[in-house]
């Protein structure tokens, strides 16, 4: 019997979105899980939750993406969710200098936080703003190739490379399982395996999602 749509997928990977409060994090997370631009959003408090299935190299794929608040009051329990994370989107907006000098900061706690194996995507938010822009493509591609992260600019307002940025640290988060770079049976790895044969009823897929859910 086939698996019931919702729990067909192979993988669960857990993805992070970081950075200074008001670059566009929970917009992001809201334009790729909803396919629609949330105006006005309302600043994180703490941490929110959203999901959708991707798919991989022909393998269908769960991402549980933690989106993070910005605030500095907030860093202490937010970086708790830092632990076991497979992928993690580091976000400043390019109209806001001082939410790209902030990454720094950003990077450090991603990097002593979390597995040396997470991928790690910066991307620069607010592309449709295009006149106000106070911070160049080239100038953070150069901060990006530097400390070897992935780069990409996005608008969480019209959806432009929304997709890919997710998508992409996908891909590169599979690469690493095929090429052996990443553990499988390693707790912090961030992925679970989930082979769809050997599962028969919802229940057991639901406590597979959620089991990585928790921060305790």
């Amino acid at each position: 019997m086939a698996t019931a749509g919702p729990y067909n997928y192979s993988y669960i990977f857990k993805y992070i979105i970081i950075g200074d409060m008001g670059v566009g994090k929970s917009c992001l997370l809201h334009q790729f899980t909803e396919k629609k631009f949330m105006a006005d959003c309302p600043h994180t408090i703490g941490v929110e939750f959203g999901t959708r299935i991707i798919e991989v190299a022909g393998q269908k794929i769960k991402l549980q993406i933690w989106d993070t608040a910005g605030q500095e009051r907030f860093r202490a329990v937010t970086r708790s969710y830092y632990r076991g994370a497979a992928g993690a989107l580091m976000v400043y907006d390019i109209t806001r200098r001082s939410t790209y000098n902030h990454l720094n900061s950003w990077l450090s706690d991603a990097r002593n936080l979390t597995n040396p194996n997470t991928v790690i995507f910066m991307v620069g938010n607010k592309s449709d703003l295009e006149a106000q822009r106070d911070v160049t493509y080239e100038e953070a591609k150069q901060f990006a190739d530097e400390n070897g992260l992935l780069f990409m600019e996005s608008s969480a307002k019209t959806g432009d490379n929304v997709e890919d940025a997710f998508l992409d640290t996908a891909k590169k988060i599979y690469q690493n399982i095929q090429d052996g770079s990443l553990d499988l049976n390693a707790a912090e790895s961030g992925v679970q395996h989930k082979p769809m044969a050997a599962r028969g009823g919802s229940l057991a897929n639901d406590q597979t999602a959620s089991r990585d859910g928790c921060s305790c």
